[in-house]
């Protein structure tokens, strides 16, 4: 069924008339209709988004490294549109020049040479320096020896996998059971703003989430408990250099 405006502000009007001042409820019934507005627009504009970026591809390499990533472009575009739910100070939002082409595609260099937790490298290496919008596949990190040999009772620093330079200590104001089942629940490590070394880690404007240095780390996809950086494991795999 659908309403008018003029319905939707009487409706509201009358549910709170009993509760809240004149001056208020015109208020209340004004957010209403700005609200009722964007969402008849927002499947519009969504679905012409997601059209467009699903004709993205990934840059040419050997089949064995294209064939096991997974767009986040697509998942972003569903997801992150909550910024009002994240804390106004976070993330700190980077310059698109942080990801200009190098010597090694955006990084200066190829990742390490033997990356922590038996991490692939040649994957590694796409995911980090010739890539802006796809990952390691679902639940990638179950393949390798992350959850048998991090110590789930302290906090464990991840590192770039390109520079060594650390980017996410987790965990945070949980346990490391709450932070293993939020990854399990959505296929890569989920870090939050609290998790991330802000010194060395920027997001861009479309949520990419990248290192100072131009690794590609995977994406920030808000949701109601704020940001929510989805990473992947082969981009913070990294042994550190200091």
């Amino acid at each position: 069924t659908s309403y008018s405006g003029s319905t939707r502000m009487a409706a509201a009007s009358n549910m709170f008339k009993p509760l809240l001042p004149p001056a208020l409820l015109m208020v209340l019934a004004g957010t209403m209709m700005v609200g009722y507005l964007g969402t008849q627009q927002h499947p519009t504009s969504l679905s012409s988004s997601l059209m467009a970026r699903s004709r993205a591809s990934l840059v040419s390499g050997p089949t064995s490294v294209r064939k096991g990533l997974f767009s986040t472009t697509a998942a972003f575009g569903l997801f992150g549109g909550s910024a009002s739910a994240v804390k106004a100070q976070y993330p700190i939002v980077g310059d698109e020049q942080i990801m200009s082409q190098k010597e090694h595609g955006t990084n200066t260099k190829p990742v390490q040479l033997d990356l922590r937790y038996g991490c692939d490298r040649k994957v590694a290496d796409k995911i980090c320096s010739f890539n802006r919008h796809y990952a390691e596949y679902s639940g990638y990190f179950r393949t390798t020896k992350w959850l048998s040999e991090v110590d789930k009772t302290k906090e464990t620093t991840y590192y770039d996998s390109v520079t060594g330079k650390p980017l996410f200590i987790a965990p945070k104001g949980r346990t490391f059971d709450e932070f293993q089942r939020e990854s399990e629940a959505h296929g890569w490590p989920s870090f939050r703003d609290e998790e991330v070394v802000w010194e060395n880690v920027r997001c861009l404007r479309d949520g990419e989430c990248v290192s100072v240095d131009g690794t590609h780390l995977g994406h920030n996809l808000p949701d109601r408990s704020g940001n929510r950086y989805c990473i992947n494991l082969v981009s913070v795999a990294g042994h550190p250099t200091i």
